[in-house]
């Protein structure tokens, strides 16, 4: 199933009295470029997630987000730092002593102080936090990867639409190509027989056919349109395709425009130009459209 490259998707659960919150986005990217921010003391999470994120998508730059709040039910200690209050108490007297001033000190003005109280918390369980986290980072990810999966649907029907046009215009000028070598030699004969028509020469014939055959092989697109059928053929095939594809497809449509540049080279007929031009528009189309696809 084709995939965009964009997508998003958050979870928002409690799981073993933790609140956790994963939120995952994703834009274009040529390889898989991961990027997470954990709550400050569980990094250890960080290379599991991007395991398991990785084994469901294969491109594009991921940035994931995970909150992880504390258990309700973990017992901690709020030890005070004895030494420290002695410390601070010591200091005040000394500037109320000295400068004559109010010594307001109260508990809570002193529990304001850095390190005064030191919180522990009983260790955390890192298996069961981590199984915690990526339960709730699998309901992000089905959502983000459904988002990837239902944009990748419109960009695939709108490629093979524009692929449909394209194949449309290569058959009018396969059908207009012949007519050119024909109307080529109209023009040919009529030049010489207004060049000769008061002189007493004949026109070799031989030499005219000699000439519109060189000029039929110079414009003959037969070959590139053959190839340029047989890429398109490659390309609905790929879309079938339940791996990634996007690279592939860009390989594709690299060599889709260089066939159709060849074609350009090769038309000696304004109709057939403005034709090539509508083909390079549309393979252009696709190309952005490719760009985003996983």
């Amino acid at each position: 199933m084709i995939k965009s490259m964009t997508g998003f998707g958050r979870c928002e659960t409690e799981i073993h009295g933790r609140a956790i919150t994963v939120e995952i986005k994703s834009v274009n990217h040529r390889y898989f470029e991961f990027s997470c921010r954990v709550t400050r003391g569980y990094s250890f999470l960080e290379d599991k997630l991007k395991a398991f994120v990785n084994s469901r998508v294969a491109r594009g730059k991921i940035d994931m987000f995970v909150s992880v709040g504390a258990a309700d039910d973990v017992p901690c200690e709020v030890a005070v730092n004895h030494s420290l209050v002695s410390g601070y108490l010591a200091a005040m007297k000394e500037i109320s002593d000295t400068y004559g001033v109010e010594n307001d000190a109260t508990v809570v003005s002193l529990t304001r102080f850095p390190d005064v109280l030191t919180v522990n918390k009983a260790p955390v369980d890192e298996e069961e936090l981590t199984a915690d986290v990526l339960t709730a980072a699998g309901v992000a990810l089905d959502s983000f990867v459904a988002m990837r999966e239902a944009e990748g649907a419109k960009m695939k029907a709108d490629i093979l639409g524009r692929a449909q046009t394209i194949l449309d215009i290569v058959s009018e000028i396969e059908a207009r190509s012949p007519v050119t070598v024909e109307e080529y030699e109209t023009r040919l004969l009529d030049r010489i027989r207004q060049t000769l028509e008061n002189l007493s020469v004949e026109v070799d014939e031989q030499r005219i056919l000699t000439e519109v055959a060189v000029f039929a092989d110079k414009v003959a697109v037969a070959e590139e349109t053959v190839r340029l059928r047989s890429h398109f053929d490659q390309l609905s095939a790929f879309m079938e395709h339940s791996e990634p594809v996007g690279r592939k497809l860009d390989f594709i449509i690299q060599e889709m425009n260089r066939e159709a540049n060849t074609i350009g080279s090769k038309v000696q007929d304004a109709v057939l130009a403005h034709k090539v031009v509508d083909i390079k528009s549309e393979i252009e189309k696709i190309r952005e459209q490719v760009q985003n696809i996983e």
